[in-house]
């Protein structure tokens, strides 16, 4: 356990805890966890997941101007639908990016898990972009990538990333409750105002 796990670990709960509150902060914590955790996983040959980080500042950015575009339009940010067939195709492209990155970290690299490492990568990667849309089912993916993530975590020692992953399960459940709240809450506005 390092002073730089610790310190990931910290920005990291921030940054999650403020995208479930769907804070515009989330935005600048979350890069700056990206850029700790990019150079943390690569000192421990997690190279799917440095390079997942990498993918996470540029979606990052994107979301960061997602988010304020709605803001500025609707002054809220609104909690966005997604199809069930939308899910499944991108869940596929997810699992088979996942299943080629693998292969590349396999053959080419002298990875620690390349196969696990890179599904996890791809699937994290599609929760992230999820998240920039705001969909609620970016919760639902990430509690179930973040319990997978857990155990890699204490397989590679990395027990304080382990219990952030584990702080990650909760936060991620909470964020679906929450949003589901928030959800219903534009709904409810919505068919009022057009009552109106």
């Amino acid at each position: 356990m390092s002073p730089l796990e610790i310190f990931a670990v910290i920005i990291s709960l921030i940054g999650v805890t403020l995208t479930v509150l769907r804070n515009m902060w989330c935005w600048l914590f979350n890069f700056v966890a990206f850029v700790l955790y990019a150079y943390l996983f690569y000192e421990f040959k997690l190279y799917g997941e440095t390079i997942l980080q990498f993918f996470f500042m540029v979606v990052n950015l994107y979301g960061f101007y997602y988010w304020l575009r709605g803001k500025q339009e609707e002054h809220i940010i609104r909690i966005e639908p997604i199809a069930t067939s939308t899910v499944i195709i991108q869940m596929i492209m997810a699992a088979v990016g996942g299943l080629l990155f693998g292969l590349v970290l396999k053959h080419f690299t002298d990875a620690a898990l390349p196969m696990l490492d890179s599904q996890l990568a791809a699937f994290s990667l599609l929760a992230t972009y999820w998240t920039s849309r705001k969909h609620i089912a970016t919760w639902v993916l990430w509690v179930f990538v973040n319990i997978i993530y857990v155990g890699m975590f204490i397989y590679k020692d990395l027990f304080l990333t382990a219990g952030l992953y584990a702080a990650f399960i909760g936060l991620a459940a909470f964020g679906w409750w929450q949003w589901l709240q928030v959800r219903k809450q534009q709904q409810h506005s919505l068919a009022k105002s057009v009552r109106l």
